[in-house]
């Protein structure tokens, strides 16, 4: 199998590099490049992902119990994400897709720019990101970032998506193990994460959602394992993920640290002397970090700017009313009634939006497939939620807090089917975790029920001839109905 993922890589690297420059010459003109991609930029891009994909599979190898297996669904989940980010790149198909894409590529260049002392460039990103204060600044800098290294090349960024992308899925991987010590439940949570076509979609292009939801479970896991042994790099890794959810979606942070803060106050493990040192000395420590940092005082001044409720019906009405998938533009959540009342609908649409009755358009009825496995897998989620709330409550508490304020947040602030269907990315890496638990204890049943039914087989033939049960005769069936 490593052989065959091997070559499969080869292979691929070397198609990027040689087709699609002449693929991409008929749709360069809306690329917004004064020069057409060349086979040395795909170069510089497979490059680049190479370099960033080598260390992420070698720590990933690493992993004592599960390396092997871990390492090879990194390593499919990035070459699918490889071959989407390409198909998307070559026939330019980020508006389609996620137009942000195109914004994100021009200020990051304009951000190349004002590192090399242009002014102009200065003022446009200034505009764009509110000096530093506006939500999604962090993206900015990532991509500009990588533009140093390989110049302007949007496909080096979806190639950098495409690692973070798949590298979620040995996160989720690692976090449902950490919690159930269930190979099965994790083997699929894993693979839901990294091949459930949404969240592959949103990791194979140039926008933020990749690194967003990245953080989002690097911060989760660096929890679960702080929650059950201090690691000075787990602590690291936290402060990081914090950091990177700050500046790339600024509101979603307040909520990861209230559950972050929550499970330690609540305890992920038994409580004991040793565990409320540990829990007092890592929020101590993640304190005095945030402090040190500034993160705190910029997350305030980041609050106060956007996080009322005010604001909240400003941004909702303008999502609502920007496109035919709006919903609930008469709603109005600038009080508290008025959220209050909203989540109910809210959270319907974040959960199961886009309807059969609203695909109206090809992007729409493109969901579809993975909306209906998306339904089917519900009941499952409720079945794996009760269970971990009935006998894994300390130990899911984060992403239990994390998911559920998440949840009703987005139901007051979504007024968009498509942005609900992008952001529930966020949500659906966790509760994927939640259908696992689910398939595993429905699957776990049928097994339980095939093997007592063997049992009792196996039981009635050592019997005696005269104690079997006589079998009915259809005669008899029938005076019985």
């Amino acid at each position: 199998m490593n052989a065959i993922i091997t070559f499969l890589a080869i292979v691929l690297g070397v198609m990027i590099i040689v087709l699609v420059p002449p693929l991409s010459v008929p749709y360069q003109s809306g690329f917004g490049l004064a020069e057409p991609t060349t086979a040395a930029a795909c170069a510089k891009a497979v490059l680049f992902c190479f370099t960033m994909a080598l260390p992420t599979a070698i720590l990933i190898r690493r992993e004592k119990n599960h390396g092997r297996y871990l390492l090879r669904l990194f390593l499919l989940a990035l070459l699918l994400r490889v071959v989407i980010g390409t198909v998307i790149f070559v026939f330019n198909e980020q508006d389609f897709f996620g137009g942000d894409a195109w914004t994100y590529d021009f200020f990051g260049y304009q951000q190349t720019l004002v590192w090399a002392g242009d002014k102009y460039a200065a003022a446009a990103v200034d505009l764009f990101t509110g000096k530093g204060v506006s939500s999604g600044w962090g993206m900015v800098y990532l991509v500009g970032a990588i533009y140093e290294i390989v110049d302007r090349n949007m496909l080096a960024v979806q190639f950098f998506n495409a690692v973070l992308g798949a590298a979620t899925a040995v996160l989720i991987f690692l976090a449902a193990f950490e919690v159930f010590n269930n190979r099965r439940v994790a083997r699929i949570a894993g693979l839901a994460v990294g091949f459930y076509p949404s969240l592959v979609l949103w990791s194979s292009q140039g926008l933020k959602d990749g690194a967003i939801v990245f953080s989002l479970a690097l911060a989760i896991l660096a929890t679960l394992k702080l929650g059950q042994k201090l690691s000075w790099p787990y602590l690291a890794m936290l402060i990081a993920a914090l950091f990177c959810v700050l500046v790339l979606r600024f509101y979603v942070f307040y909520m990861l640290l209230a559950a972050i803060g929550g499970a330690f106050l609540v305890g992920m493990r038994a409580v004991s002397a040793q565990s409320v040192a540990r829990q007092f000395i890592v929020i101590l420590a993640l304190g005095l970090s945030l402090t040190y940092l500034g993160i705190t005082r910029y997350a305030n001044l980041e609050f106060e700017r956007f996080g009322t409720l005010k604001q909240v019906q400003i941004s909702r009405r303008d999502l609502s009313r920007s496109a035919q998938s709006g919903f609930g533009s008469d709603v109005d959540v600038s009080t508290t009634s008025g959220a209050l009342s909203t989540i109910p609908l809210g959270i319907i649409y974040l959960l199961f939006a886009p309807f059969p009755w609203q695909l109206g358009s090809l992007r729409q009825s493109l969901t579809l497939p993975e909306m209906v496995i998306w339904w089917g897998s519900f009941p499952m989620l409720i079945m794996g939620l009760w269970f971990s709330i009935r006998y894994r409550w300390r130990q899911m508490s984060p992403i239990l807090i994390f998911t559920s304020m998440l949840t009703v947040a987005y139901s007051v602030f979504q007024g968009n089917v498509g942005t609900a269907y992008r952001q529930r990315a966020q949500l659906l890496v966790f509760y994927f975790i939640f259908v696992a638990v689910g398939y595993v204890l429905l699957k776990e049943k049928r097994e339980e029920k095939a093997r007592r039914a063997r049992e009792e087989k196996l039981a009635s033939q050592r019997r005696p001839v005269w104690q079997r049960p006589r079998p009915k005769s259809p005669v008899a069936d029938v005076l019985e109905g």
